[in-house]
């Protein structure tokens, strides 16, 4: 892997070649002149940047089984996922994509086992905290969500110590998956667990009631590797590790539909190493042009550390010039490590401020180390038509452990997001926006809304932020009644 990473670039360049090559005589590589590609200048100027929307008359091509539209032949499978604005997305998963899946994951907990030299993990049972392995069929292609179909590709040697058990696996609705989960699972050795963080809180307050005991350590001695992505961990740390007793070592990745994109390869340095050789290649558009008709797009060569990107993917499962939606920031270039920024469309600019998530988590885990809060889950949304004076960002916060003093984690909460968002702390001095406004929501708010949208569990996840306020208006309906 790190040699794969002093050469970068290069791999970066080979696999820019090897997919218009492969792609060259299909509908989409033929429209665009993919053989004629041999640069990433070549890339830019036959390639436009789009997203689900703006691919998706070739991806309804694939779903209803035309061959060689976007790769060669048909994909293996169709990742359904949910968009915001697109519904239902189905993104193609080919015989060459799917090692990509599998084998970062892997690479992952190697990475672990090679930096930490613990392997205690091994002897132990997994979890993995996923969607249905259950597939349905369309015109001879196989859909399911992303977890479920790499639940079929599990290597060998993991199969034993997998749990749970596939019957347990298909149940649908989350609530009921996850009591069968913790029923079935109470009494083994568990030693890894994996999962999105607050469907794992889940689960493991579930454990507790069931057993009785104070703590997951109790029950699974053990457990000693958490492993998870989507979200940022921090914010769940505290809940996290009170469940469990104890602070145990994690393991971050970013995985996606559109591909696994990079894991956690050090406990000692910040970030993600991006998986440079793994039949994907990277743009990156910094996000200050994204909306631009003809933005700067850049290969890896040209990234920085400084600038938060758009993420834009080229891959071996037929996508082309793909927003993912994702902004990146660099935090190292050698190896090339990243942190999972926000997204494009998660964002406040109702006055020019554009605060993003790094911003907003960055805030809340300063105010609440200093005043000892704890946070279940939050999100953010403008209030611009407020009944009286001026408007404001109202934060609407779930608390474990509340602030003694509301008013005054308010200011502290606003002065950290002034300290990172310079249009912000422009507008607050200048009195077009007034400080933030925090609105507590009670226990398992979150979760009823997420419930009420139908995305409790698997790989769904509450947006930080919002530039409407569709999900703050939701929150304080549940909050009403």
């Amino acid at each position: 892997m790190y040699a794969e990473q002093k050469n970068a670039v290069w791999h970066q360049e080979q696999i820019l070649k090897d997919l218009c090559f492969r792609a060259g005589l299909t509908v989409f590589g033929q429209e665009h002149d993919l053989m004629g590609v041999k640069s990433h200048a070549d890339l830019v100027k036959r390639v436009p940047v789009r997203d689900y929307e703006g691919l998706r008359p070739w991806f309804d091509r694939v779903k209803n089984g035309e061959p060689d539209i976007l790769w060669p032949g048909k994909p293996l499978y169709l990742a359904k996922t949910s968009g915001t604005t697109s519904g239902a997305k189905y993104i193609p998963i080919t015989q060459a994509s799917m090692p990509n899946h599998i084998t970062s994951a892997r690479n992952a907990l190697l990475s672990y086992i090679h930096e930490t030299g613990k392997t205690g993990f091994i002897a132990g049972k997994m979890i993995f905290l996923q969607g249905s392995p259950v597939l349905q069929e369309m015109h001879g292609i196989q859909m399911g969500r992303l977890s479920g179909l790499v639940y079929h590709h599990v290597p060998n040697y993991l199969l034993r110590n997998r749990l749970p058990s596939y019957e347990i696996n298909c149940i649908e609705d989350w609530e009921e998956k996850v009591e069968a989960i913790a029923r079935e699972t109470i009494k083994e050795n568990m030693s890894l667990i994996s999962g999105i963080p607050p469907w794992v809180i889940m689960y493991f307050e579930k454990l507790r009631e069931l057993s009785g005991k104070e703590a997951v350590k109790d029950i699974f001695p053990n457990f000693s590797l958490f492993v998870y992505g989507g979200v940022n961990y921090e914010p769940y740390r505290h809940k996290m590790e009170e469940l469990m007793g104890k602070r145990i070592d994690s393991v971050e990745t970013y995985p996606a539909s559109e591909g696994f994109i990079a894991f956690q390869d050090s406990q000692k340095e910040p970030g993600l190493l991006l998986n440079v050789n793994s039949g994907i290649y990277f743009e990156f558009i910094p996000v200050s042009e994204y909306h631009n008709e003809h933005p700067k797009r850049l290969s890896l060569a040209e990234v920085d550390t400084e600038t938060n990107y758009a993420l834009v993917l080229h891959t071996n499962a037929g996508l082309w010039g793909y927003s993912i939606g994702d902004t990146v920031r660099f935090v190292s270039l050698n190896p090339y490590r990243i942190v999972v920024t926000g997204r494009i469309r998660h964002f406040i600019s109702a006055f020019g401020e554009h605060v993003i998530g790094e911003e907003v988590e960055y805030a809340m885990q300063q105010a609440a180390a200093v005043a000892g809060v704890r946070v279940s889950e939050f999100t953010v949304a403008p209030q611009v038509d407020p009944a009286e004076g001026l408007p404001y960002h109202e934060w609407l916060v779930e608390f474990d452990v509340p602030p003694s003093d509301m008013a005054q984690f308010a200011a502290d909460l606003d002065r950290h997001l002034q300290e990172k968002n310079i249009y912000y702390k422009d507008l607050i001095t200048g009195a077009v926006l007034r400080p933030l406004v925090i609105t507590p929501i009670e226990n398992g708010g979150f979760r009823e809304y997420m419930k009420s949208q139908g995305k409790l569990g698997g790989q769904n996840k509450v947006p930080r932020l919002s530039n409407d306020r569709k999900i703050a208006d939701e929150l304080i309906r549940w909050r009403s009644r």
